[in-house]
């Protein structure tokens, strides 16, 4: 069981930490015909904005209630207000979803209060989901933001149905790509089930070319498809940053839940098909028999290189999971960890260490290893170690593609084993002829030719 420390700088140098108000919009980005809104000032969505756009290189709706010191002082209902009504006629959405920031927490805005009284003037905005969710900046982190927002979002629009045996609910971690989520919607449809994913970033975020502008997200969870969660079969949950969103729905419908930690690896998967065809009441597809069998061969075939190796890795919770415990499958020893927020999935980790910090924490860390995982931000610090780089999570802006990097399922699995591997082969020494290790000469050899002689 690994110990989790903090770090006791008065600073963050060099932050690995995203906020959860960045968190939760991304989750709002997942639904369809949404708008986020941020109660903040101007500020605390521009930078979110501009990190989105780095990352998935596509155009990202992102509002704001654009807080001041007067209003911040005042109370800010009059701009949340003016804000939802600008977004409700020119844009006419058919969700705004609404995170607090830093700024309007420590004020102590009452939002639900105030969204009460919005709708009381407004009755227009009756056909307009309004979903607030609280995300101070100085509380956890993106994978925390993401999972709150995607708990509101399901106990403010779902509703107990009567049971539909082929649906299944799917709600995925901010750790997974789009990619991913495009693989396990595949993967559960190939067993004749209906998945609906929520949130979504495959439908929105997966950088395809719109047939027409909308200010608002396009593509995604719709409200309709979120309503009807609360008749599904199941809900199958991935990353525990989707403990609390499965728990929710739970208990406001009945839903049963089955989480997953990761769907990386070789045992991860087997569980979830199993699941699948339990649910169907059917055989596994013969194609999964045959990724698993590649899989497994990518893995023999990795292990001679993967071996023994020494890995740095910095990321949200669960991504650390994810990819700490296939690193750790391959024959890897975690030298360095580094996360931003807590979860339980922390003590579990295989390593000695895992520090709540940033990436020169990191970097102090990851000396004498053969590889550092983290996102773009770590790349000048792999540089200065000299040692190789695997860009993981958000954000990875000087990548083409990051959104379809693929690493759940057999085959994302199975491509990520090559993919590391790979890395550690370009780095192996390879020794020349005068650098060639010559047998150290203890005397015996000398003796043993005396001898014969």
């Amino acid at each position: 069981m690994a110990t989790v420390t903090h770090s006791k700088k008065a600073c963050a140098v060099n932050p690995l930490k995203m906020s959860a108000p960045i968190g939760a919009a991304l989750a709002f980005l997942g639904l369809d015909k949404c708008l986020p809104l941020m109660h903040g000032s101007q500020g605390c969505t521009a930078f979110g904005l501009v990190l989105f756009v780095r990352h998935f290189r596509e155009t990202i709706p992102l509002q704001t209630t654009a807080m001041n010191e007067v209003t911040t002082i005042l109370g800010g209902l009059d701009n949340l207000e003016q804000a939802i009504l600008n977004i409700y006629n020119r844009a006419h959405p058919e969700v705004i979803g609404i995170c607090s920031t830093g700024l309007t927490e420590t004020k102590g805005d009452d939002v639900d209060g105030y969204l009460k009284l919005i709708r009381k003037r407004h009755p227009e905005l009756d056909n307009t989901a309004l979903v607030y969710v609280s995300t101070p900046d100085y509380q956890g982190a993106f994978q925390d933001g993401w999972g709150k927002a995607a708990t509101r979002i399901l106990t403010t629009l779902c509703e107990p149905l009567p049971r539909t045996a082929w649906q299944v609910n799917v709600l995925p971690g901010c750790h997974l790509t789009v990619a991913d989520i495009e693989e396990i919607r595949e993967t559960i449809e190939s067993f004749g089930l209906y998945p609906i994913i929520a949130p979504d970033l495959s439908g929105s975020l997966d950088g395809h070319i719109p047939e027409t502008f909308l200010p608002t997200t396009l593509g995604g969870a719709s409200v309709e498809k979120i309503r009807s969660m609360g008749g599904s079969a199941i809900t199958i949950a991935i990353g525990e940053q989707m403990r609390w969103a499965a728990e929710a729905l739970q208990e406001k419908t009945g839903v049963p839940f089955r989480m997953f930690d990761r769907l990386t690896g070789l045992q991860a998967n087997d569980e979830f098909l199993q699941l699948l065809s339990e649910l169907a009441k059917d055989e596994i597809p013969l194609k999964y028999r045959r990724q698993r069998s590649q899989l497994v061969d990518a893995m023999l075939d990795a292990h001679f290189f993967c071996g023994g190796k020494k890995v740095a890795i910095g990321a949200e919770p669960d991504l650390l999971w994810q990819i700490g415990s296939l690193l750790t499958d391959l024959g890897c020893e975690i030298e360095a960890a580094v996360t931003t927020t807590h979860s339980v999935l922390l003590e579990r980790m295989p390593a000695e260490e895992i520090l709540i910090g940033d990436l020169e924490d990191l970097e102090q860390r990851a000396a004498g290893c053969d590889l550092m995982v983290t996102h773009s931000h770590g790349r000048q610090a792999a540089e200065r170690l000299g040692i190789p780089f695997l860009r993981m999570g958000i954000p990875m802006f000087d990548r083409l593609g990051a959104a379809h990097k693929l690493s759940v399922g057999y085959r994302g699995t199975r491509d990520l084993v090559f993919e590391l591997g790979n890395i550690f082969i370009d780095n192996l020494h390879h020794n020349q002829p005068d650098s060639w290790p010559l047998p150290v000469n203890d005397g015996n050899e000398h003796a043993q030719a005396e001898t014969h002689h």
